[in-house]
């Protein structure tokens, strides 16, 4: 009992902590540490086992931190750093633009129809996020060329705002960093948990978030006076910002076929797995380098100058060294954090009680669910919210009897659709800051739409898997 009082205390601090603005991953970092240490006072297990030790039980604790960042710097951490170097070097060429314009150019021949061609923006949104991974990244790209061509055919800035605030909503593909965070976890190939547990939940997700999108924001519009069809002001304009040659900063856009440079990791590690051909694999990170290899030859071609384009891989290294910064922190505290409340016993106590309240799979994997929603909401980051409970599910699981998978799908689902639920949400703020309306009336028009998508990612996850 005293283990899961000093458990819910450090929780409670940890999250008001958060919440008062405070750097998220040192206060997981700090509240693991506590809860190790708390551990020892009280007599419960030590933070590393004897064989790992270094022979002081409270350098362990900082043994245990240090062993994190060693194991996700080479592996995981590395994976996401690649992915995120190659996302900084296709926004700076232009390549990202380019697959914008490409994909979003036959969105012309239905304008006449706004609340569907809203809910396409949004699949269109969804399927870039595939390669462009950041949510604020991607949602200010949307916001200079979906936004206008939405509101070109007379929908509100709150209509045109939310499907581009959800873009990367359903986060799937081998390019996120909770999906190979969770394919890790499971202990699968990236490619595989993709194909065999992401596909089905998602596309049932997707048309469902994007359903939901035509009825509240047609609704929420109704009921403020706007009505789409008077509200055309821009429409004319639409083939004008397709066919223009300068990008919003008056710089030339890069060549249309620079829209196959993004989606060349996938094409990579797609057909080097199991699908296509099975006797050369690749990995995420190896797809990443080869890419950009690639990537400085069509920029070489473009420019004629070697010597620039040599040095732009800069660009590579600098957004590898931002999500080190950003992201591998958080997986590396989210450890600790969770390392903490193992140690302490408070993992033993939850399940023994779900057992004794006669909780079976399915009610605690929607506890574990209810966890993660709350705290994406409340930290404004899925990242966070994941990394900080991912690693309590195996052990969760196996008490309960189910494969990992069954709670680590669903939570990674739902991490991503509540982010976009909270108006603190770094990509809710940078869109409502763009169109110049509240992140709070922004979280109004996606609340709908995303619990639509979490209760349905929940109910095909448990049913199928």
């Amino acid at each position: 009992m005293l283990s899961i009082i000093i458990a819910l205390i450090v929780t409670g601090f940890v999250t008001m902590f958060v919440l008062k603005g405070y750097k998220a991953q040192a206060i997981l970092m700090a509240g693991g540490i506590v809860l190790m240490i708390a551990a020892m006072l009280i007599g419960q297990d030590l933070p590393l086992p004897e064989s790992a030790s270094t022979g002081s039980q409270w350098l362990d604790v900082f043994q245990f931190i240090k062993n994190t960042f060693s194991s996700q710097s080479a592996g995981l951490g590395l994976k996401i750093m690649a992915i995120a170097g190659f996302a900084f070097y296709m926004h700076e060429i232009g390549a990202s633009e380019a697959l914008v314009r490409v994909l979003t150019r036959p969105l012309a021949r239905i304008k006449h129809m706004p609340y569907f061609f809203m809910a396409m923006c949004f699949i269109i949104g969804e399927f870039l996020s595939i390669f462009i991974t950041s949510a604020s990244g991607l949602g200010v790209l949307l916001m200079v060329t979906l936004y206008p061509l939405m509101r070109s055919v007379g929908l509100s800035r709150l209509s045109a705002c939310a499907p581009i605030a959800t873009a990367v909503a359903v986060e799937m593909g081998p390019g996120q960093g909770n999906v190979n965070f969770a394919a890790e976890i499971i202990g699968i190939d990236v490619v595989d948990y993709v194909v065999q547990y992401q596909l089905v939940v998602a596309a049932a997700a997707l048309i469902t978030i994007a359903l939901l999108h035509v009825v509240i924001q047609k609704y929420f519009d109704v009921k403020a006076g706007h009505i789409a069809s008077e509200h055309r002001h821009l429409a004319d304009q639409t083939e004008d910002n397709q066919s223009s040659t300068t990008g919003e900063d008056g710089q030339p856009l890069a060549p249309t076929i620079y829209a196959i440079l993004p989606v060349i990791p996938l094409v990579l590690i797609f057909t080097f797995s199991k699908l296509m051909i099975s006797s050369i694999k690749m990995d995420v990170t190896t797809a990443m380098f080869v890419s950009i290899v690639i990537t400085l030859f069509f920029e070489y071609f473009r420019r004629g100058n070697a010597k620039k384009v040599i040095d732009s891989i800069q660009i590579f290294f600098d957004g590898m060294g931002r999500q080190f910064a950003n992201v591998v922190t958080f997986i590396v505290a989210g450890q600790t954090f969770a390392q903490g409340l193992k140690t302490i016993g408070a993992i033993d106590v939850i399940v023994n009680a779900a057992e004794t309240a006669g909780f079976g799979p399915v009610l605690m994997t929607i506890v574990m669910v209810g966890i993660i929603m709350v705290s994406a909401i409340l930290m404004g980051s899925g990242n966070a919210a994941f990394f900080s409970f991912a690693n309590l599910v195996p052990d969760i699981a196996a008490k309960m009897g189910i494969a990992p998978v069954v709670m680590l799908l669903p939570m990674q689902f739902v991490a991503g659709m509540s982010r976009n639920i909270s108006p603190i949400a770094p990509n809710m703020v940078a869109i409502a800051g763009v169109a110049e309306v509240s992140p709070f009336e922004l979280a109004k028009r996606t609340a709908v739409p995303m619990l639509g998508g979490i209760l349905i990612s929940v109910f095909i996850s448990i049913t199928s898997f």
